[in-house]
């Protein structure tokens, strides 16, 4: 990436308020330049088709499409654009089900103005972004004790019952 390179960022959140404020964060960067804003995971993914962003701002808890759903369906149809999931939450299934989707980052709302410039140019040069809480979240997933049968049906678990009683 040149140095006077514009980076294309959409973002997508359904509150009002946190667009906007996202808006003003973005217009303080002259490599960053709002391109699109989306209220929700569907009219994310027109906005991305007929925008082409660089860099899609993510949400992950909105009504109907979530954000994993959206994440997942936009990089269908725009697969050269990063997502960061931009979100309140660090739960387990929320940063595992953004990053299966494909999100290439995981930041908190909260996040500083420039670590998240930062994480932008970095999601378009191909480099992921982590926030702290959630690389904790994975750390603590990977440690957790692996259960055998875990992932069985209830089925199939009658079946290796039989099977041991013989």
């Amino acid at each position: 990436m040149s140095n006077d390179e514009i980076i294309r960022v959409m973002i997508v959140d359904d509150h009002k308020d946190v667009r906007s404020g996202l808006s003003a964060f973005l217009d303080a960067y002259d490599d960053l330049e709002l391109v699109a804003q989306a209220d929700s995971g569907e009219n994310a993914l027109a906005l991305c088709h007929q925008n082409q962003p660089d860099v899609v701002l993510m949400d992950l808890v909105m009504p109907k499409m979530n954000g994993a759903e959206a994440t997942e369906a936009l990089l269908k149809c725009c697969p050269e654009t990063k997502v960061i999931a931009l979100t309140s939450y660090k739960e387990e299934a929320l940063v595992e089900g953004a990053l299966k989707a494909g999100a290439i980052g995981y930041l908190l709302k909260d996040v500083d103005v420039d670590e998240l410039a930062e994480a932008i140019r970095q999601a378009h040069a191909g480099k992921p972004t982590l926030a702290p809480e959630a690389a904790q979240v994975l750390i603590q997933a990977s440690r957790k004790p692996y259960k055998p049968g875990i992932d069985l049906t209830e089925r199939e678990k009658e079946v290796l019952a039989l099977l041991v009683e013989g």
